[in-house]
């Protein structure tokens, strides 16, 4: 949920910037000839506003978070299982070094939960009433344990700066693109002209697209990193547990289930061809198999 939340963000700020731009006739990376491009001025130009769009993401990404999913904080634990949570999010923060981190609970059925922050010390866990209600203690504290692991290892400060050096190569040769295509096929002799505009804005749709394979390649990649810290911190067994109980879930045929095979949560055919680029994180299977061969 962080990953698709912190990535719509991202491509929104960057989509709103280049129209403001495009509309405003931003054009101080041509070269002083009109004709050419001036390649360094291009490439700084797609670097702010490429990692401009990726902080900006990460900055809102708690209050993102709380609005989309509607977090209720738990600022005052009201009965005991909410004093539980409070007090396993504190111990298992004291044990990994980090601050302690906000902590609540967003109404879902399905079993779910998720962390983010712009920093190791300013983050919020929040877990779905259906984890809770479904899943024991064991289990709960692994799924904790687990995001946790992603908040002490910086995921998310690694993936802003994966993204914005995604953002900025996808500008800049969508710009590259657009400029030759306006020279060549639609002829203009010197600035821009509408094939330009038009040219890069589908250039950066499809970039955009391909790039998103190296974000989702990390974000598999710390999911792996973040079962191994649960288990470091809650054990191997339960976090083994806590996928196997995820497993059998999302195996069990509802509707509920079937809308999480496009992120590659459920084990299904994705699992094999060109899809399987575009997962936001491997197949439980194979997350319950590493942690066994660990």
């Amino acid at each position: 949920m962080r990953i698709l939340l912190f990535i719509a963000t991202n491509l929104a700020v960057l989509f709103v910037a280049n129209i403001t731009l495009s509309l405003l006739g931003f054009n101080s990376f041509m070269a002083a000839n009109g004709i050419d491009l001036n390649l360094t001025a291009l490439l700084v130009f797609c670097a702010v506003f490429g990692v401009s769009g990726s902080l900006i993401s990460l900055f809102i990404s708690k209050w993102m978070a709380k609005r989309s999913m509607g977090v209720q904080l738990i600022e005052q634990p009201a009965n005991e299982p909410e004093r539980w949570l409070v007090a396993e999010v504190k111990r298992l923060a004291e044990q990994s070094g980090i601050g302690m981190p906000e902590v609540g609970v967003f109404r879902s059925e399905q079993s779910n939960a998720f962390a983010t922050g712009w920093n190791r010390n300013n983050a919020l866990v929040a877990v779905s009433t259906g984890l809770l209600s479904r899943f024991d203690r064991e289990e709960v504290r692994a799924v904790l344990a687990h995001e946790i692991g992603h908040v002490a290892n910086g995921d998310m400060i690694t993936l802003t700066l994966i993204q914005g050096v995604v953002n900025t190569f996808v500008m800049f040769f969508a710009r590259v693109i657009g400029h030759t295509v306006n020279r060549v096929i639609f002829k203009t002799e010197r600035g821009h002209g509408i094939g330009y505009y038009i040219t890069t804005i589908v250039a950066e749709l499809i970039l955009g697209l391909l790039a998103s394979m190296i974000v989702m390649w990390f974000s598999r990649w710390r999911e792996y990193r973040a079962d191994a810290a649960g288990a470091s911190l809650a054990g191997r067994g339960a976090m083994i547990g806590a996928l196997a109980r995820l497993k059998s879930e999302y195996d069990a045929p509802s509707e509920m289930s079937d809308t999480l095979v496009a992120f590659g949560i459920k084990g299904t055919g994705i699992k094999q061809g060109f899809m399987r680029l575009f997962m936001s994180h491997p197949p439980l299977d194979e997350r319950i198999r590493a942690l066994q061969e660990s």
